[in-house]
């Protein structure tokens, strides 16, 4: 392993002072990370990209991905990202872990990813020929080009070179821009196996039940609406003045105006009453909700997707707040609020 340097007790001392980050300090690094990334997109062999994404696409077993140290890390984000598709199993192999055991979880016709900047980690060269004897079909995604520095695509089926121009570290040590390409490879990958397999959005609901994708994925205007009792209706003849309480009671801030057999005639909202009390005055007492109601209001189905119900409440000319919910013969069935996108995690 050699020798590591001991620190003076003077260089394990705290820096004197404030340490800080300029503007003009970050500006020189993200333009060498821009050229690094360009380097690597100017290079990228696309055969071999397509040849890997190709190797997922047909595995007939799992696939897993393994890596060491901060390689390790892009390669478990890759297989859960994988896994979360729901096309095949896929897992991260921690390399030490499959060398004292876990490599039982491969089989014969199983993928294995192996994730190297360097082509040379000891832990993945003890681990490729194991991986072998089990029938797994391996591949390397390395930024050392194949050949006597980069052992490991020797070692393997099939070898991906991802070309690095160098880190951006002030020692061209710390994998700070090895890893962004490693990422952006997998991922983009994976994406376009997404559109290989016409990945659907219920598909890819069914695998995300929580969370902000998973609500904008599945949660319908049924779900969030609300219903019976909680809808704030009146009929078109009702007073204005009258109708208060039910303007403010239901938590909507507006008025459904039906019909006897519920069909929406319109909505009340209380700026409208704002703005009719303004023009009119006393003249309020004498004015019908169907008088002043707005006759043409936005609505939903019940079977909509509640983030769509969103957009269209924020579409122009101007945003609402809420909008009714009608079935195909425009009779109120519900009544969807922003509040309650909101409270929804939507």
């Amino acid at each position: 392993m050699g020798s590591l340097p001991v620190p003076a007790p003077a260089e394990c001392a705290p820096p004197q002072g404030r340490a800080t980050v300029s503007a003009s300090d970050l500006a020189p690094l993200f333009s060498a990370q821009r050229r690094h990334l360009d380097h690597f997109f100017d290079r990228l062999d696309m055969s071999q990209a397509a040849a890997f994404a190709q190797a997922l696409l047909d595995a007939p077993g799992a696939v897993f991905f393994t890596g060491v140290g901060k390689s390790g890390i892009v390669a478990r984000k890759i297989a859960q990202t994988l896994a979360s598709l729901g096309f095949a199993r896929a897992g991260f192999l921690a390399p030490v872990d499959a060398l004292h055991g876990d490599i039982g979880a491969l089989f014969p016709g199983d993928v294995l990813v192996l994730l190297s900047k360097s082509g040379a980690s000891d832990e993945l060269l003890a681990l490729a020929p194991c991986a072998r004897a089990k029938g797994a079909y391996l591949i390397s995604l390395t930024s050392a080009a194949s050949g006597a520095d980069c052992p490991l695509a020797a070692a393997c089926d099939l070898n991906v070179h991802l070309p690095l121009q160098g880190e951006v570290c002030p020692f061209g040590l710390a994998p700070v821009t090895s890893t962004a390409i490693q990422m952006v490879f997998g991922d983009t990958v994976i994406a376009a196996i997404m559109e290989a397999r016409r990945l659907s959005r219920d598909q890819y609901a069914s695998n995300h039940p929580a969370g902000k994708i998973g609500k904008t994925l599945i949660f319908k205007v049924k779900d969030v609406m609300k219903k019976q009792n909680e809808l704030p209706l009146c009929k078109e003849g009702d007073m204005i003045m009258e109708q208060l309480t039910e303007l403010t009671s239901k938590g909507c801030g507006c008025l459904l105006v039906v019909d006897e057999e519920h069909h929406l005639i319109g909505t009340f909202t209380d700026g409208d009453l704002r703005r009719t009390l303004k023009a009119s005055g006393p003249a309020i007492f004498s004015l019908t909700v169907g008088e002043m109601c707005n006759r043409n209001p936005r609505t939903i189905t019940a079977e909509a997707m509640a983030v769509e119900a969103m957009e269209k409440m924020e579409s122009p000319p101007s945003p609402v707040q809420f909008l009714p919910v009608v079935n195909e013969n425009n009779i109120v069935c519900g009544i969807i609020t922003l509040h309650g996108l909101v409270s929804a995690g939507l």
